[in-house]
């Protein structure tokens, strides 16, 4: 049976909420073996025994978010070498922009050899004072199907074979 990983750190909840979005979606496959790991507590072993991710994480101050660095900081040189080929897909909660914690993702995952299936999704709070910024998020319904539907392709492709 292939197992999906779902590896997401959040700090106001915005994340976590699409992270819980794109396990919903992907146990809609028939079938699937779906695990959802706080990145706090996701290690190599964890990426060793999956066949496929999702990774969904803030951006924070135009980065990967600390909790999510720290993860692929842990889990990069024992897993080097060893996911080659295997899919993932991406969703990151920001404030405004995105792109470089996107942009610094992509480059971790490239050198595991992982292969991207989807675009990564970037999903706007527009969260631009202090007082926004740190308030807990509320994604919109739009973005929620988006993530239940990436994870549900995304499952449904490793049962299929596809990936």
């Amino acid at each position: 049976m292939q197992q999906l990983a779902i590896i997401w750190h959040s700090v106001t909840g915005g994340s976590e909420v699409l992270a819980q979005a794109a396990y919903d979606g992907a146990v809609r496959a028939q079938g699937a073996n779906v695990q959802m790991f706080n990145a706090a507590d996701a290690c190599t072993e964890h990426m060793l025994a999956a066949n496929g991710y999702i990774f969904v994480f803030p951006e924070n101050l135009a980065a990967i978010s600390g909790g999510m660095k720290s993860f692929f900081d842990r889990c990069y040189y024992p897993c080097l070498g060893a996911l080659n080929g295997r899919p993932y897909v991406m969703i990151i909660c920001a404030g405004s922009d995105g792109r470089n914690a996107v942009t610094q993702a992509e480059r971790i995952v490239t050198g595991w050899r992982l292969r991207q299936i989807l675009p990564s999704v970037i999903v706007c709070t527009h969260a631009q004072t202090q007082e926004a910024i740190l308030a807990p998020k509320t994604i919109d319904s739009a973005d929620l199907i988006a993530a239940a539907e990436m994870g549900e392709q995304i499952a449904v492709g490793l049962q299929m074979g596809i990936y």
